[in-house]
C-alpha cells in the first residue's frame, strides 16, 4: 500500500534542496513484544454471497468458511467480525446445517464447533450476517484515515456530479468489517465472492470473473473466483459505473477501471503497466504470479492505493486527463502497487512487525522501475527522494527499528521507516551484494515462500544460501537496530598524505555503525578508488598522494543510509557538478548554491540552467534574481527562452515565475503567452507572474482562460485573489 502521507513529491523546489529541520518520531519505550498471531485454525476457502442496501448502507452476507485445525485438535473457533448483526451460525456438512452455539462481543465471534476436529480434518461454517460499516466505530490512523472496511460513496445519489460507488479497504485488519474471518496477515485462503448489484453497475474483485447471472429483479450476480490462496486483508470489491479498458501482458488480461469521463485516458494513465510487469518478472526471475491484473480508481479513498491481490484500488489522484498528465502522473504509485503483487501478495509479511517485507520492497520497486524506464538519473533521483523523506522524519539519527516487534498500534508501522528507509537499505544491500546475487536471492525468497508468508530472517537465509556469506551483521545493524549514522568528515592534506577524520555524530543512544564504503580521489592522473571500513565513533584514514587531490567523492555510489556533513568548499561543489555529475552530486551542489549566494554560486546556478534533469533546471532558475543587473545580463535571454521553449512544463513554469518576480513590465507579453498553454502548471505560473507585475490585469487574465482551466484552477485562483 502507498499512503497519502508518503506519496513522493514530484517537484523539487529551492526550499526542498536545503537541509530541512527534522522532528523526532521516537516514542517512549514500549514493553509489549508483538508476536506473530498463533495459528489454532487455518483458513482454507472463503465463499461469500453479498448484496447491498444503499439506503441503510448495509451489506447482507452469507458465508461458507472452510477451515482446518493448524496442528492440534480443537473444538472451537474464533473469528474477527466487527460491528455485525449475526443471524445464523451453523456447521455445514453437505446440504445439512447443524446450528452452533456462539458468543459475540461486537469484535470477535467465539464459536463452539460441537465436537473436536483433528489437524487433518476440514470443516465448513455457514454464517448469515449483516455488515453495518457506517455504524462501526472504527479507528483510523495518520496513514489510513478510516478503518470501517466497506464504503458506500454517494449511495443516495444526492451529491451532483459524483458517482455512486462501493469499495472495500482491508489493510490492516478491516476486511472483518464486511465478512467474518481470521483477519491476520499470516492466514491465507482461496476465495469465491458472488456480488449482487443493480445490472447497470460494473463489479471487480480478486481473481477471475467466472459467471454473470441476470436476476429477475433487475439485478445481476457476478462471481469472482480466486484459486490461489491469499491473505484476508487483500480481499476486495469495487462496484460502480466503471468503464473497462482492456490491455494485456503476454496472455494475462490487464484491465483499467475508470469513471467514463476518464476512460479515454486509461492508457495514458496506466499504459506502462504491461512493461512494468515484464520488467519485474524478468529481474525477479519469477513471472507475474496471478491470472489477471486490474486497476480501479475510487472516490473518497482513505489512503493512496492498495495492492489487493490481482486488483489494485487507487485513490482519485491517479485519475487524470491528458492535459493534467502534462505536469505530473502517479507512475511511482502504479509501480509500487504492482511490485506488491510479488512482495506482499505472493509472499506476505507474516506479521505487521515484518511490514518491511511488503512496503520496503514495493518502495524499492518504484526506484528500480524509474531507472529501467528513465535511466540512472531517474533512479538516483527516486532514491534520493526516499532517503530525504526518511531523514526529514528524524532528529539526531534517532529512529525506530525496521523490523519492529515493539509498537503501540499496528498502524504505527506504516511510516517512513517501513517505506522510505527500508527501500534505501535494500538498495544499499544490492550494492554490497552485487545485482546478480541480490536478484537471485529475491528469486529464491519468492519461490521458497510462494503463497505463504515471510519474515526478515527468511530473506537473510535466502541471501546466505545464494552468496555463501553470513549477512547477519547487516541485518542486525539495519533491520533489528534503529537509527542511522551521521558522519562528520574533516579533510586535510599534509606531508604527502590525504587525511580524512570521520566522526559518527548520531545521538549516543544510537548504535555505532559498521560501514564498508568507497572513496574516489580525483587527481591529475585520473580517479583512484579506495575502500574503508568505518566501525568506530572517531577514526582517521590516511592515503598517500604526491599532490593534494583535486576532489574527493565520499561514498560515490551514495548508498549510505544516513547523513554526511562533509564540510566542502564552493570549489568542491563546482568541481563535482562539472566533473563528477551524478544526480546526487548535482543536486547537492545546486542546493549549496541556492543557500549560499555569491558570485561563484551564481555561476554554478547559471550553468545548471542547462542541466539534463528538469527538476534541477527549475530549482536553478529559482535561485537567480533578475533584479540584479549582473545576473540579468547573464541569464535574461536564457530564462526567456526557457519560459517559452523548455520541453518540461515545470521548467517553463519556474521561468515564468522568475520573470514575474523581477517586476519588469517588459516581460508581460512573454508571460501572457503562457496563458495560451495547455499545462495547468504553466497557466498557474503565468497568473502568479501577472499578479506580481500588473495586479490590475489579473481578473482579465483569468477571464481569458478556457472554462476547463478555470474550473481546474479555481482553488488556486481563489487564493490569488485573496492575496491581493
Amino acid at each position: 500500500m502507498i499512503h497519502k502521507i508518503f506519496l513522493t513529491l514530484s517537484v523539487l523546489t529551492a526550499a526542498s534542496l536545503t537541509t530541512v529541520f527534522a522532528q523526532s518520531n521516537q516514542a517512549l519505550p514500549i514493553n509489549q513484544y508483538r508476536v506473530t498471531e498463533t495459528k489454532i485454525n487455518d483458513l482454507v476457502h472463503t465463499k461469500l454471497n453479498v448484496k447491498f442496501d444503499y439506503g441503510k448502507r448495509y451489506l447482507y452476507g452469507e458465508e461458507w468458511l472452510t477451515l482446518k485445525p493448524h496442528f492440534y485438535p480443537t473444538d472451537s473457533l474464533r473469528l474477527d467480525a466487527k460491528g455485525m448483526d449475526i443471524k445464523e451460525i451453523a456447521l455445514q456438512e453437505g446440504n445439512q446445517k447443524t446450528p452452533l452455539k456462539y458468543d459475540y462481543d461486537g469484535e470477535s465471534l467465539f464459536i463452539n464447533l460441537g465436537k473436536p476436529f483433528q489437524g487433518t480434518e476440514k470443516y465448513t461454517i455457514y454464517i448469515a450476517y449483516t455488515s453495518k460499516p457506517d455504524e462501526l466505530k472504527a479507528k483510523g490512523s495518520a496513514a489510513i484515515s478510516d478503518a470501517k472496511g466497506l464504503y458506500f460513496i454517494n449511495p443516495d445519489g444526492k451529491v451532483p456530479n459524483k458517482p455512486i460507488q462501493i469499495w472495500t479497504q482491508g489493510e490492516t485488519e478491516a476486511s472483518s468489517a464486511w465478512f467474518p474471518t481470521i483477519d491476520k496477515p499470516n492466514q491465507k485462503t482461496t476465495s469465491e465472492i458472488s456480488i449482487t448489484v443493480q445490472d447497470q453497475y460494473t463489479t471487480l474483485s480478486n481473481g477471475a470473473l467466472t459467471t454473470q447471472h441476470k436476476n429477475t429483479d433487475g439485478t445481476r450476480t457476478d462471481t469472482w473466483e480466486m484459486t490461489q490462496a491469499h491473505a484476508p486483508y487483500l480481499f476486495m470489491m469495487a462496484v460502480g459505473d466503471f468503464k473497462i479498458t482492456n490491455d494485456h501482458y503476454k496472455s494475462i488480461p490487464v484491465d483499467y477501471y475508470l469513471e467514463p469521463k476518464y476512460a479515454p485516458y486509461a492508457k495514458d494513465i496506466f499504459g506502462k503497466t504491461p512493461a512494468m510487469m515484464a520488467y519485474y518478472s524478468q529481474i525477479l526471475g519469477v513471472e507475474y504470479p496471478w491470472n489477471k491484473y486490474a486497476q480501479v480508481v475510487a472516490r473518497d479513498y482513505v489512503s493512496g492505493a492498495m495492492e489487493n491481490t490481482t486488483a489494485t484500488l487507487h485513490g482519485e489522484p491517479v485519475q487524470k486527463t491528458t492535459r493534467e498528465l502534462l505536469d505530473d502522473n502517479e507512475e511511482g504509485t502504479i509501480a509500487h502497487e504492482l511490485f506488491h503483487q510479488w512482495f506482499g501478495d505472493l509472499v506476505t509479511a507474516e506479521s505487521w512487525s515484518n511490514l518491511t517485507m511488503n512496503e520496503s520492497f514495493a518502495t524499492f520497486g518504484e526506484v528500480i522501475w524509474r531507472g529501467h524506464d528513465g535511466g540512472q538519473d531517474k533512479e538516483d533521483k527516486s532514491r534520493f527522494e526516499k532517503l530525504q523523506s526518511y531523514l526529514r522524519s528524524t532528529k539526531n539519527g534517532i529512529s525506530p527499528t525496521l523490523a519492529r516487534f515493539h509498537y503501540n498500534d499496528k498502524e504505527d508501522m506504516f511510516d517512513n521507516i517501513s517505506y522510505s528507509k527500508g527501500s534505501v537499505i535494500l538498495y544499499a544491500l544490492k550494492n554490497q551484494m552485487g545485482d546478480a546475487a541480490f536478484y537471485k536471492s529475491l528469486q529464491k525468497y519468492l519461490t521458497d515462500n510462494a503463497h505463504k508468508t515471510g519474515e526478515t530472517h527468511q530473506l537473510r537465509l535466502a541471501m546466505e544460501e545464494i552468496t555463501g556469506k553470513d549477512w547477519s551483521p547487516y541485518f542486525n545493524q539495519w533491520y533489528y537496530q534503529g537509527g542511522h549514522p551521521i558522519l562528520n568528515i574533516q579533510y586535510s592534506y599534509e606531508n604527502g598524505a590525504q587525511k580524512l577524520a570521520i566522526k559518527q555524530m548520531q545521538d549516543v543512544s544510537v548504535q555505532t555503525f559498521t560501514l564498508p564504503l568507497s572513496i574516489d580521489f580525483y587527481t591529475a592522473n585520473g580517479k583512484e578508488t579506495k575502500s574503508i571500513l568505518i566501525n568506530q565513533r572517531a577514526q582517521e584514514f590516511s592515503f598517500p598522494f604526491e599532490q593534494k587531490p583535486d576532489f574527493i567523492d565520499f561514498d560515490p555510489a551514495k548508498i549510505l543510509v544516513g547523513e554526511v556533513i562533509d564540510n566542502k568548499t564552493m570549489s568542491d561543489y563546482t568541481y563535482q557538478y562539472q566533473n563528477v555529475p551524478t544526480y546526487y552530486n548535482r543536486i547537492k551542489a545546486i542546493g549549496y548554491a541556492l543557500h549560499n549566494k555569491n558570485t561563484e554560486t551564481t555561476k554554478l546556478l547559471i550553468e545548471a540552467l542547462n542541466d539534463k534533469e528538469e527538476d534541477l533546471r527549475a530549482a536553478a532558475i529559482q535561485g537567480l534574481d533578475l533584479t540584479d543587473p549582473s545576473v540579468k545580463n547573464s541569464v535574461e535571454a536564457k530564462i526567456i527562452s526557457m519560459a517559452q521553449q523548455d520541453p518540461k512544463t515545470k521548467v517553463r513554469a519556474s521561468a515564468l515565475v522568475a520573470l514575474g518576480n523581477s517586476g519588469n513590465h517588459k516581460y508581460l507579453p512573454i508571460i501572457e503567452k503562457g496563458l495560451k498553454e495547455q499545462s495547468y502548471a504553466v497557466l498557474s505560473a503565468s497568473l502568479l507572474a501577472i499578479q506580481k507585475i500588473v495586479p490590475s490585469k489579473l481578473n482579465k487574465s483569468i477571464e481569458s482562460l478556457d472554462s476547463e482551466a478555470k474550473a481546474y484552477l479555481a482553488p488556486f485562483i481563489k487564493q490569488l485573489k485573496e492575496k491581493r
